[in-house]
């Protein structure tokens, strides 16, 4: 098939490779622009260019697309048989949904219709969710909502971030797009009406999402930080100042004090959460000072059992 893919991060990338190993022709990328990112604002490539410009494939980053009649025209131009959407970070305007015969295909990062939005593997990770998995699905107007094509289930493990099951996700959800493809060239897939009624939403991550509230069980608390890995992980205040905390595990042991109380015994910072249930905060960092273990920071800070942290 004569193929656009329009993609921005490395979630996309084993995507491409796969498209272009089987031997469909990728007649252009189309990625965010380069920005300028980092304490030192420097110019970052996004990944999907790198890889095309490794294939050779041609390369563009419009601006904006909905309105641009020249990217419009490029488009027009090549005629592609379908447009392979994976993490762009663009809505798809109407006039790409209508151009090519078989659609504009995307590939998802859940089982849909769980998680529709800008966030899915994360918020799966953040909800203690033990399977999750990828979903081909054409695009229509709405969010997430188009018709399904094909599913994979991908365990999620106890440990596992959400960088652990991105990097899963994206290899996963390269077979099974070069699947789709195979499917739609035989013209042996028949698409799948989502099931709103078990819908979820999974929004763009925000700063706030990563604060800590020791009134859920720690449970919940480890979850949300394995899912905001590794933005915008987890932080708390000690001291009225800023803690964030870097690692953490689950303790099988009670705790009889409120939540969020500290439980110092001898290297180890435990603290309190709702039900009784304990965390064990294993790295952390005051803001604007260096990451240390809980035994240097205990040292350092004299930290003490009663302190309080969130106030």
């Amino acid at each position: 098939m004569k193929v656009v893919f329009c993609g921005t991060p490395e979630f996309a990338v084993p995507t491409l490779e796969a498209v272009a190993a089987a031997g469909h022709h990728v007649a252009l990328v189309v990625t965010q622009p380069d920005r300028a990112a980092g304490r030192g604002m420097e110019i970052q490539i996004p990944p999907v260019k790198r890889a095309a410009l490794e294939f050779g494939i041609p390369v563009v980053q419009p601006e904006k697309i909905k309105n641009n009649l020249e990217f419009r025209e490029l488009l027009e131009g090549i005629k592609p048989d379908v447009i392979l959407v994976v993490a762009y970070g663009r809505i798809v305007p109407q006039w790409m949904l209508d151009l090519p015969p078989l659609g504009n295909i995307n590939l998802h990062g859940s089982l849909l219709p769980k998680y529709r939005g800008a966030a899915p593997i994360q918020w799966a990770v953040a909800n203690g969710e033990v399977v999750t998995g990828v979903t081909t699905m054409r695009i229509d107007a709405g969010l997430d909502t188009g018709d399904m094509l094909l599913a994979r289930k991908v365990p999620v493990g106890v440990e596992e971030t959400a960088v652990d099951v991105y990097e899963g996700l994206a290899s996963v959800g390269a077979g099974l797009m070069v699947e789709t493809l195979a499917g739609l060239a035989a013209g042996t897939l028949y698409p799948q009406k989502q099931d709103d009624t078990q819908a979820s939403l999974a929004p763009i991550l925000k700063r706030e999402d990563g604060w800590m509230d020791f009134s859920h069980t720690a449970k919940v608390v480890y979850d949300r930080w394995r899912g905001f890995q590794p933005w915008p992980g987890a932080h708390t205040t000690l001291r009225g100042k800023k803690l964030i905390v870097q690692r953490m595990k689950l303790v099988a042991d009670t705790f009889q004090g409120e939540p969020g109380v500290l439980q110092v015994e001898g290297d180890s910072m435990r603290v309190g959460c709702a039900e009784g249930t304990v965390l064990e905060l294993v790295e952390v960092q005051m803001e604007g000072k260096k990451r240390m273990g809980a035994a240097e920071f205990l040292h350092g800070y004299q930290v003490k059992s009663g302190e309080r942290l969130g106030l």
